[in-house]
């Protein structure tokens, strides 16, 4: 019997450890154990239910992420294999808005706004979250040429030089930066495209123009829309998805069809031995330890860092050059008949040029039906990033009490409203930073880690921070050890289904 000790229980140590489950079902004779620092799984996926103070319900809060791409697959893939898919949860679009803050007011994102691209004439024209000539330097792109690329030149910039030379800089400051750079929680000045959004560098060498591009793709996805229509009863197929009880049911449900009983929370690995060329030893904080033929690190770049520096110097120094921030979520109940403002929009997006403590607030009850019971408001708020790491160091009280004052300043919140609850989720150093030559620390992580049996690292903190790229940096982890091994899974064999 093989043993994969794995440490950390987020996505990607569960993702990690259910591919091993099935590894095992397909007949091979391996098994896991996986070690959690924290007392509970699903790292940043955490859901708590809330009852309604007033005994008439529930709220379902999410301090982590709520939802996920739904065009990646492999959520909707581990959802029907655990037999949650039924309970995906769509967006509830014919709510659908979101607001923008530009200069001290909130407008309306245009129509057709694709990332930061306008493809919809009238609504860019007409709209009020750009002065004239900041429209005009926009529509400029179409005339700009592409950047030349010598032959085998590999192509990246930053997000901030990137939009600034293709539409403004008024276009970075106020539609780019809150919604691409917030994805990430990144600074523009160092985000890499190559790292984030490959397809955007792309997209100017392909079409020569952005607006080109993004014209180009809403036409087809207009097209895809017609040609294949949501059947009668069907659920509607929406940008984001998320799952009825939150995203934590993802998690659990993984942690469920993988074993429970091999997974210990509360307990941390501190050191990592060889014990032979095959062989590890993970030495526990309990002062214990546990041998295993192959480790997968499936934490944090900081965490694993010390773990790994004892056999691989350049591998260490690497993941220390990853840099990381902090941030909180910040969920707030509300009885609806008091918030005193129109709740039927998605959210609010506050870009760094506003100077406020609020980078984001997103209208839960109204994103996701049966977040909230009927006549009640959930609202969460967002703070920190690379920009305002200082304001984490206020109480939780402070914080909340923070949050309430923009809530009022900028959604138009009624001052006498009175919160039913709040709700604080802490994520330290939790989102790591894509900054330029990420791709070539990552290529030395994966090319070191490949000399090295037994060994494989995976996480948000390499290619991709999203839900279903963790799952999917757990998975390629087992397959590396795996494949070392001699075995080969019939399911690496089997095309990725389009679940959606």
């Amino acid at each position: 019997m093989k043993r994969i000790i794995i440490i950390g229980g987020g996505l990607a140590g569960l993702g990690a450890a259910y591919k091993i489950t099935r590894a095992t079902s397909e007949g091979h004779d391996i098994e896991f154990i996986l070690f959690e620092k924290d007392r509970r799984l699903g790292g940043k996926i955490f859901t708590e239910i809330v009852p309604d103070p007033s005994g008439e319900g529930r709220f379902i809060v999410d301090g982590g992420p709520d939802c996920f791409l739904t065009e990646k697959p492999a959520c909707h893939r581990i959802a029907k294999l655990t037999g949650i898919f039924d309970d995906e949860l769509p967006t509830d679009d014919s709510r659908r808005r979101t607001w923008i803050l530009s200069r001290g007011k909130l407008h309306q994102l245009p129509d057709g706004v694709m990332m930061f691209s306008p493809t919809k004439f009238i609504p860019f024209v007409t709209t009020g979250l750009f002065s004239w000539p900041g429209k005009i330097r926009m529509a400029i792109d179409l005339f700009i040429p592409p950047k030349k690329i010598a032959p085998g030149e590999f192509n990246d910039e930053t997000l901030e030089s990137f939009v600034v030379r293709r539409m403004g800089r008024e276009c970075l400051d106020r539609l780019a930066e809150p919604l691409v750079g917030g994805v990430h929680a990144s600074d523009p000045r160092q985000m890499s495209l190559a790292a984030t959004f490959p397809r955007l560098l792309e997209m100017e060498q392909k079409y020569g123009s952005l607006m080109k591009g993004f014209i180009s793709t809403r036409r087809k996805v207009e097209e895809m829309r017609r040609k294949y229509p949501v059947k009668p009863g069907e659920k509607p197929r929406t940008f984001f998805t998320s799952f009825v009880n939150g995203m934590q049911q993802l998690t659990d449900s993984m942690a469920g069809a993988a074993g429970r009983e091999r997974m210990r929370t509360g307990l941390s690995v501190s050191s990592l031995q060889r014990t032979s060329e095959d062989g590890w030893r993970a030495s526990l904080s309990d002062g214990s330890f546990i041998n295993g033929d192959a480790v997968i690190v499936a934490t944090e770049s900081w965490t694993a860092e010390p773990l790994v520096r004892p056999h691989d110097e350049a591998i260490a120094d690497a993941l220390a050059t990853i840099p990381t921030s902090s941030s909180a979520t910040v969920s707030i109940a509300f009885n609806e008949s008091e918030v005193g403002f129109d709740i039927n929009a998605f959210g609010v997006l506050c870009p760094l040029v506003e100077g406020r403590a609020l980078m984001a607030a997103t209208y839960s009850s109204t994103k996701w039906p049966g977040r909230a019971p009927e006549g009640k408001v959930l609202l969460r708020g967002f703070v920190g990033g690379p920009h305002n790491q200082e304001i984490l160091k206020r109480s939780d009280e402070e914080l909340v009490q923070t949050v309430l004052a923009e809530f009022r300043d900028i959604l138009g919140l009624n001052p006498n409203a009175k919160p039913l609850f709040s709700r604080i989720f802490r994520w330290h150093l939790g989102m790591p930073q894509y900054t330029l030559e990420h791709l070539d620390r990552v290529a030395l992580i994966e090319n070191r880690s490949a000399q090295i049996p037994g060994l494989a690292l995976a996480g948000g903190c390499y290619r991709g921070v999203g839900v279903p790229n963790c799952i999917e940096s757990g998975e390629r982890a087992v397959s590396k050890v795996l494949g070392e091994w001699g075995i080969d899974l019939a399911e690496d064999h089997v095309e990725e289904k389009r679940y959606y």
